[in-house]
């Protein structure tokens, strides 16, 4: 029976990509190098700062990259990121129902949390991880294990939620199911390639899913 959920971050609860497309643009700045579009940014976003960075100026300058990043996401993404539809209401209500629920994204765990508390919806969540809190990140099940063990579920007790085939696969190697929303950077036609447990519409479905857990 189903008693926790973990989340992907990025595409699946918030829309930050314009405070990470704005950010990214000012490293590609430093560098002399022409902005990114918005959209195009959406399809880099989730393997990883160092990644991201990588994508965007190529590997040799890659620490400068993430340093700047980083001062220019700290400055702004608080007032530039936005719940995705219906995900508030969803989430109060799973919590109103007796969910467990978590946080396991690419983004490192301090932004995160930043945004979280300026969206008030920080007390939603027993657990926020990311690439800074573990050896390894997504799309190894590191730390989907460590939630579970710090939450108390085993992997048959919990889904994970995301919106790309790298949370469709680490879910898959943390042997918990997967439900895949395509809010983020995939279509859902790319979804379905990576066999998700389910495939949502919208986030809402999670609520004809789930029902009240026993006790509540």
């Amino acid at each position: 029976m189903i008693r926790g959920l973990i989340f992907d971050f990025d595409g699946t609860l918030i829309d930050s990509y314009e405070a990470i497309a704005e950010s990214l643009n000012e490293v590609r700045a430093s560098r002399s190098l022409p902005p990114l579009e918005t959209a195009n940014v959406t399809t880099m976003v989730g393997h990883g700062l160092e990644h991201l960075i990588e994508k965007a100026i190529g590997p040799d300058q890659v620490e400068d990259g993430v340093r700047l990043f980083r001062q220019n996401y700290a400055r702004i993404c608080e007032r530039k990121t936005k719940i995705l539809p219906q995900v508030k209401e969803t989430l109060d209500e799973l919590d109103r129902r007796g969910y467990r629920m978590a946080i396991a994204s690419n983004k490192p765990s301090y932004f995160a949390r930043d945004i979280l508390k300026a969206l008030e919806m920080e007390h939603l969540f027993a657990e926020v991880l990311g690439p800074n809190d573990v050896e390894r990140p997504k799309p190894d099940p590191e730390m989907l294990e460590i939630i579970m063990m710090r939450i108390g579920l085993a992997p048959d007790e919990v889904v994970y939620v995301g919106d790309m085939l790298l949370d469709i696969e680490v879910a898959q190697r943390a042997g918990v199911a997967v439900y895949a929303v395509p809010t983020g950077s995939a279509s859902r036609e790319v979804l379905l390639q990576g066999r998700p447990d389910r495939l949502l519409h919208r986030f809402s479905d999670l609520l004809s899913i789930l029902p009240v857990l026993s006790g509540r």
